[in-house]
């Protein structure tokens, strides 16, 4: 039986902080649905081309006190740049941790302000390595 990839949800607990840090990464907002009895907001975001791959941002409005608190479970968000250092650069002016610099010029990974983990892979070959990337420290966890 087939399957199709349909989004990845993850809970948000500022739903424009967490907005804002994804538009940063280049994704839109494709979709909404606001329900006033569920008292939740549900945004999907997605990259220009990718509108059937999107990030699903669950506001609950009330908190997320008394769900389950084992996040763990999930992993991170991958997503594909044209330039690792371009966009890396973009996001630390923009206040962003790179918390696992590209030194390879292949993969860096950065949080969310939910703390999800994101992943940022070079489409393509990596880029040969660079500074200040190639001598960065990690900071925290990713």
């Amino acid at each position: 039986m087939p399957t199709k990839y349909l989004h990845t949800m993850v809970r948000v607990k500022d739903l424009d902080a967490s907005m804002a840090f994804y538009e940063l990464l280049g994704l839109k907002e494709v979709r909404r649905i606001t329900s006033e009895q569920g008292r939740f907001t549900l945004v999907y975001m997605a990259s220009e081309g990718d509108e059937d791959c999107p990030v699903e941002l669950t506001w609950n409005w009330d908190g997320d006190d008394g769900l389950p608190s084992d996040s763990r479970h999930f992993g991170h968000l991958a997503y594909a740049v044209d330039d690792i250092y371009a966009m890396c650069q973009h996001l630390q002016d923009n206040g962003i941790v790179i918390n696992r610099p590209p030194r390879d010029g292949r993969m860096a990974f950065v949080r969310s302000p939910d703390n999800i983990s994101i992943e940022l892979l070079q489409a393509g070959d990596a880029l040969l390595p660079a500074e200040p990337w190639a001598s960065m420290e990690s900071t925290g966890h990713w």
